[in-house]
């Protein structure tokens, strides 16, 4: 936090890496400020396939530090996110005339053992008509692989990374855009810093902050950002390219029994995922297509949708087609371009851009994936500790210390679920869990001392209940109805369209005004 408005570090960008290095940054002791033009997890964070993996194809491309990494990074998320991360067990149905099994084989061993310690069971052969459940795959399907990662609830990941930060002193600043921002070099034995301007996307209201240090995390925006803080730079102007690629998704009613996952190869040689997905239904994702800018934001195309529903088809005994979506999103991945004509080959590595004309650092940050981002945070704050030195009261950290809402160990989630029934037995206990699932032991906050449904305020459908609305807005930013319906929650899926409507008209009236007040108030307080 900074009394003056000048922090050691201004973050650009509200998803995953901006949250992540906004807490890693607090956490050490440093005045962080962080802004985003829109909703936090707005775009790419909010719209991934929700997997914390090691990306087990990846090994095709030789990408073994990256998956050595994600697959070490997928136990710390697990310790420190049990609330809203869990293992998963993933099967691999063998088709003939694809990989050969042993390429499949040879493939899961290294996923088992090129991650160092792994808690999470080892893959193995599966024959899929002796499985518990009905496959729900063709008859013909009969023989398969199984192996182990791990899902997360992408969105909440990014605010509980945020409330961290704040938590630690970091100043978190929604629907805030960065206009304008100049160097201005030491003088006079003073220290330089950047001169930048704010501007409130939803009032206009513009306010000046400085700081020593940016990083620019602005996802499929980094490119113009870069643009923008980097103008004029003593290094000629040059930047990083980056690649945008677009990954699609559709969800559908529930496909199959059983609470694992497919991995579905596809005569591509790309894959396609069945995931479970919010008890009645399996997410579908995803694609890997060129996307031109974002001048649109990222939506789902007639192609990609046909791509999707055509490899699940493959597949199933019963195929589905478009009349059975429920619901299709888009994100767009901001990747390094390494000059790949493949979208699907292009690294889901990370790269850090750092340029420091006038020793005034910039880093910016290109690619990377949702499973890496902590380590990503710790390599910006490596790059960034020259000019952090003397500032910083401790080194990296967010390795163990659990995230809010999430201090239990992981083994014991059952256990504090039923704390949480058996503490609010009057509320339906399928409830209670959907609300642990969201919001962990910060679920006792949403609640307070509500026993009863009533307590809890209008029921809005879809497990949506006016108390947690109340909390969402008071303590996790949302301001529009689709902050609730779609990122903070998924209540929207489970919710009729009028419902939806009838939502939106009483956020519209009561939220905007009264909540994002009472926000400002609890914030004073």
């Amino acid at each position: 936090m900074s009394t003056n408005g000048l922090y050691d570090i201004l973050v650009i960008g509200g998803g995953i890496n901006g949250a992540g290095v906004a807490r890693d940054a607090a956490g050490r002791g440093l005045s962080v400020a962080l802004c985003e033009q829109g909703d936090f997890a707005g775009a790419t964070s909010s719209a991934s396939t929700k997997l914390i993996h090691g990306g087990l194809r990846y090994l095709e491309y030789y990408e073994f530090r990256l998956v050595a990494e994600a697959l070490s990074e997928r136990e710390h998320l697990l310790d420190i996110a049990p609330h809203i991360a869990w293992p998963l067990r993933f099967v691999m149905p063998h088709v003939a005339g694809l990989r050969p099994r042993w390429m499949i084989r040879l493939g899961l061993w290294l996923y088992d053992h090129i991650g160092g310690r792994i808690s999470l069971p080892k893959s193995k052969g599966v024959q899929l008509d002796r499985m518990a459940h009905a496959s729900g795959l063709k008859q013909e399907i009969t023989r398969g692989f199984a192996y182990s990662d791990a899902w997360v609830d992408d969105a909440r990941l990014v605010i509980f990374n945020l409330l961290s930060a704040q938590e630690h002193g970091a100043d978190i600043m929604a629907r805030t855009r960065l206009v304008d921002a100049r160097r201005v070099p030491a003088a006079d034995g003073g220290d330089g810093r950047w001169t930048c301007t704010l501007e409130n996307t939803r009032s206009g209201e513009r306010r000046t902050v400085q700081a020593r240090a940016i990083v620019n995390t602005a996802g499929p925006w980094v490119a113009k950002m870069d643009h923008l803080l980097n103008a004029g730079a003593g290094d000629g102007g040059k930047h990083a390219a980056v690649k945008l690629v677009r990954g699609s998704h559709i969800v559908v009613p529930r496909l199959f029994d059983g609470e694992h996952a497919y991995i579905l190869q596809n005569d591509d040689k790309r894959i396609v995922f069945m995931i479970p997905y919010e008890e009645r239904y399996t997410l579908i994702g995803t694609t890997d297509v060129p996307q031109e800018n974002m001048d649109r934001g990222a939506q789902i195309s007639a192609e990609e949708e046909a791509y999707l529903l055509r490899a699940v088809n493959q597949y199933l005994e019963r195929p589905i087609g478009a009349q059975d979506i429920a619901w299709r999103y888009a994100g767009v991945r901001p990747l390094f371009d390494d000059e790949s004509d493949n979208p699907s080959a292009v690294t889901r590595d990370y790269t850090l851009v750092l340029q420091a004309d006038h020793e005034l650092p910039c880093v910016s940050v290109y690619g990377g994936k949702i499973t890496t981002y902590r380590r990503l945070a710790e390599s910006v704050m490596d790059k960034l500790a020259p000019w952090m030195q003397g500032r910083a009261r401790r080194a990296s950290w967010t390795a163990t210390e659990a995230l809010p809402g999430a201090r239990f160990k992981r083994a014991d989630r059952a256990a504090e679920v039923a704390r949480l029934q058996k503490k609010y037995a009057q509320l339906d206990p399928a409830y209670l869990a959907r609300l642990f699932s969201r919001h962990g032991l910060n679920s006792h906050s949403v609640l307070r001392e509500a026993q009863t449904p009533d307590e809890l305020g209008r029921d809005f459908g879809g497990g949506l209940r006016q108390r947690e609305v109340e909390y969402l807005a008071v303590h996790e930013w949302a301001c529009e109805a689709d902050d609730v319906l779609w990122r903070r929650t998924k209540c929207g899926l489970h919710m009729s369209e009028r419902q939806r409507q009838e939502f939106k008209d009483w956020f519209a009236e009561f939220g905007a005004s009264g909540f994002c007040a009472g926000r400002m108030q609890a914030k004073a307080g």
